[in-house]
């Protein structure tokens, strides 16, 4: 299901497209501050899609009088990348950008990002993402996420540094429609890792890769616990598996890199958990606690050190059980070797 477009709207220039899940307060958020865009109304148009929210989000949202289109699709939940891959479809605009509906956005937002798609390019702009000013109120594994998009943005801000497809992400990025839809979109199997997964088939098919470290968003988070964010490392695990395995000759994408690029001090405890997943799940929790215990002196370079080896460790759990038993782990480990050239 989903609401009409008026009959004489004119084509967008870019289309924003962003799915949603029991989130009807921060999308309505965004929709509004979409609503202050220094882009004229009628360049843009937003999609929301809906992907089965308990509380219903297409009424709510089609009663604000925004000075855009705004166009609501409406799906039983099927996943992020089912809702996303919904809304670029239904996309008028050559320029299609993706976003997270608990984003905020400055009043240039899409003006900045369109600037980075001048006319004849095949550029992917990937903007930046930056901590919400509450992060400090925001759990441990939730600021390390936010320390982790820093660093990555800054790697990205180096003169001759270039972004890559693997970069990709949902949270903020805009790209053609039409190569969107050349590469067949995202493939709406991986239950996560699919931006990444995405950008990879992009950057195969000619897409030139851009950091627009201008077209910002704001990032909070209602994540609150702490096993929710053991899954979700668990489910990256398993999923960034099925993406090496499609994508073997990318490296980087091989989830058992972690084993060799990691600091040297962790490696035994990231080992340990793929040696003995259920006996070490103790020990994850005890380096977790020490992680948090840094973080309460004030030691904030500890305490992510710690939350990257927990995150580490659940991954590689999920990314063992996705391997099938030690031949599988085997073979997965001998291909990221191959690949480097050991």
């Amino acid at each position: 299901m989903s609401s009409a477009t008026r009959p004489d709207a004119p084509t967008p220039r870019i289309s924003v497209v962003i799915a949603t899940y029991n989130r009807l307060p921060l999308i309505t958020r965004l929709v509004w501050q979409l609503a202050g865009q220094t882009l004229p109304p009628e360049d843009f148009e937003v999609v929301v899609v809906d992907d089965g929210s308990k509380e219903p989000v297409r009424e709510p949202l089609l009663a604000q009088k925004v000075p855009y289109t705004l166009r609501v699709e409406v799906q039983q939940n099927a996943g992020a990348a089912a809702a996303r891959h919904r809304g670029v479809l239904a996309a008028r605009g050559e320029v299609v950008l993706v976003t997270d509906d608990d984003m905020q956005v400055a009043p240039d937002f899409l003006e900045r990002h369109l600037a980075h798609h001048p006319p004849g390019s095949r550029n992917v702009a990937l903007g930046r993402i930056r901590p919400d000013p509450s992060i400090g109120d925001m759990p441990l594994f939730e600021r390390w996420y936010a320390y982790l998009n820093n660093r990555m943005a800054e790697e990205l801000s180096v003169p001759g540094a270039r972004a890559r497809g693997n970069h990709l992400y949902t949270g903020n990025v805009s790209f053609p429609r039409a190569d969107y839809v050349g590469v067949g979109g995202f493939d709406k199997s991986l239950g996560q890792s699919e931006d990444v997964e995405l950008g990879v088939r992009l950057e195969k098919a000619g897409c030139t890769f851009v950091f627009a470290s201008d077209a910002y968003v704001l990032h909070g988070s209602d994540h609150v616990s702490f096993e929710r964010w053991l899954k979700r490392a668990n489910r990256y695990g398993m999923f960034d598996t099925h993406v090496a395995r499609k994508h073997p000759d990318v490296k980087d994408l091989n989830p058992w890199r972690l084993l060799f690029v990691t600091n040297p001090l962790a490696r035994p405890l990231l080992a340990a958990s793929v040696v003995a997943p259920e006996a070490t799940r103790r020990l994850t929790n005890t380096v977790m606690n020490v992680a948090k215990a840094a973080d309460r002196l004030g030691l904030e370079k500890a305490a992510f050190a710690g939350t990257s080896v927990v995150y580490g460790m659940e991954y590689l759990r999920g990314a063992r059980n996705e391997a099938g038993g030690w031949t599988g782990i085997a073979r997965e480990v001998a291909r990221y070797l191959q690949g480097r050239g050991e």
